[in-house]
């Protein structure tokens, strides 16, 4: 299915029936993502026909008990609640016990038959006799094999259609993955399998493709004749926050960047694929990964923070579940060439951050100075693509001040999502996701050799700093990072105008200026 028909023709197959197995339900991703995804897609009436949810736990808990912990992220009107609790319900159950997935396939069984009872009463046509199963597996890694295997032996119906929605980590380095990987594929086949990257859920990182393909003046600059660097920035003002345990196995590289990051660099870079279907666009993004070299630790900066320098805010260390000897970073700079016809000599910056000074994450693409220009060098223009918090592009472009001077100021050409699109739905990342799950659209999934490319990549230098011991800079908590962080980016071609000033507004300061059409 196209990337960009999906959201229209997600139900088209028309299912008799459709169950999601949402594993691990009592536990805080289930909460806090995929319920709420669930109940985005019921209030926004997207789901298809004769919908249900089991949620399916080692914890034993009562309906009320449940309702209470699927609903609390959800914010909205108590009767909308109610109405999406009734087409959810619990079983509580092992990860390795047989005769508990029995019980489940049981249930599953018994809705499907109820629905397709409902369905022949009011219709002939046989051709509607599609089932469609989803198990999501909201589950940490060490309990995923056992339920997947389980699932296929017991749950699994070759005759109805059958998804498996796997959330990360996808292993730890690329040679666990890849055990990973074929340890899932004895029992299930590609087209069944959606590993999910929640940021390929995310609105701005799926308008790059039309950004690039659907307008001829970027696309015809999308190169290194014009494109002097790129970074990529991840930043987050808040530290491990009560899961430092859990963090210090991973560290910020695995993460944040060689996931979410890399998947949003290689849509970036890729090569225009041969159609916007799923298989064609996943050829493209893994393409361009095999053209990169693996990133080298004299091209890095790693860092750690420490606690903040008005002693509020504790250190990494600090945390009583994280070794008092680790080097695990929670800040990492890395510089990544891609070596093809297409970006050869073009820096892509990749940084991703904890306990800093803000929250954001953004994409700036800085284009090249004019050759010979009449106009000295003061700044050049930047295409910036703001992807949290606020959905954003805008163009920085040089001009003059107006009045009777010549001075000329730097300023931007802004789409603000908030102001233009203000009556749109923006799904969560996750309702996103799940709707191209219902619709069996794999565009926005990781593939198995895309995901073997991204390991490759990062793995070398995890086994470095791992091996060697590397000692990450300290930082402050609350402060933009680590000694050299601001030096980092200019080292790789970086401009930083300082000579004009910025003239900005936000869509705010500009409310008051537009006139009812939304026009200056």
């Amino acid at each position: 299915m196209s990337t960009f028909e999906s959201r229209d023709h997600a139900n088209e197959k028309h299912y008799v029936s459709t169950i999601v197995v949402v594993f691990g339900a009592s536990g805080d991703l289930a909460h806090k993502k995929t319920f709420p995804a669930l109940f985005q897609l019921f209030q926004a009436k997207l789901l298809p026909e004769n919908f249900r949810i089991i949620g399916y736990a080692r914890s034993l808990l009562e309906r009320d008990v449940f309702v209470k912990k699927a609903t609390s992220y959800i914010k909205a009107p108590a009767d909308q609640v109610a109405s999406f609790m009734e087409i959810c319900e619990y079983m509580h159950g092992s990860y390795d016990n047989a005769e508990d997935f029995v019980k489940l396939r049981e249930n599953i069984e018994a809705g499907e038959e109820k629905a397709s009872s409902h369905k022949m009463e009011r219709t002939s046509d046989n051709i509607l006799k599609n089932r469609l199963r989803i198990y999501y597996m909201a589950l940490p890694p060490s309990v995923f094999l056992p339920v997947s295997e389980n699932v296929r032996k017991i749950v699994y119906n070759p005759e109805v259609e059958n998804h498996l929605v796997v959330e990360k980590p996808f292993g730890f380095d690329q040679e666990s993955s890849r055990v990973l990987n074929s340890q899932i594929s004895k029992d299930w086949l590609e087209a069944e399998i959606f590993r999910t990257d929640h940021y390929l859920g995310k609105e701005m990182v799926k308008n790059i493709m039309a950004l690039r393909f659907a307008n001829t003046f970027y696309e015809a600059v999308w190169n290194k004749e014009h494109i002097s660097n790129v970074q990529i920035t991840f930043r987050e003002p808040f530290g491990t926050e009560g899961r430092g345990g859990y963090f210090d196995q991973f560290g910020i590289i695995r993460d944040v960047m060689q996931n979410h990051l890399m998947q949003v660099l290689s849509i970036l870079a890729m090569e225009q694929p041969a159609s916007l279907n799923a298989e064609d666009v996943r050829d493209s993004k893994t393409a361009v990964l095999k053209c990169i070299p693996p990133i080298v630790l004299e091209e890095t900066l790693l860092g750690q923070y420490t606690k903040s320098v008005d002693g509020t805010k504790p250190g990494y260390l600090d945390d009583d579940t994280v070794n008092k000897e680790s080097n695990t970073p929670t800040f990492a700079e890395v510089a990544i060439h891609i070596d093809n016809d297409r970006w050869r000599g073009v820096p892509f910056i990749m940084k991703a951050a904890k306990a800093v000074d803000v929250a954001k994450v953004i994409v700036r693409i800085q284009f090249k100075d004019i050759e010979h220009s009449i106009i000295p060098k003061l700044a050049r223009n930047e295409l910036v693509i703001q992807i949290s918090p606020e959905d954003k592009i805008y163009l920085k472009t040089i001009v003059k001040e107006p009045g009777l001077s010549s001075k000329l100021t730097l300023s931007d050409l802004n789409l603000s999502y908030s102001a233009v699109f203000d009556d749109s739905l923006i799904p969560e990342p996750y309702a996103s996701l799940l709707l191209d799950v219902i619709g069996t659209d794999h565009s926005n999934f990781v593939r198995a050799d895309e995901l073997d490319e991204a390991w490759r990549i990062f793995t070398p230098i995890l086994k470095r700093i791992e091996n060697e011991k590397i000692v990450p800079l300290p930082y402050p908590y609350g402060s933009r990072g680590p000694e050299g962080e601001s030096d980092f980016h200019i080292r790789f071609g970086h401009y930083k105008p300082r000579q004009l000033d910025y003239k900005w507004f936000s869509p705010e300061d500009r409310s008051g200026k537009y006139d009812a059409n939304n026009k200056l």
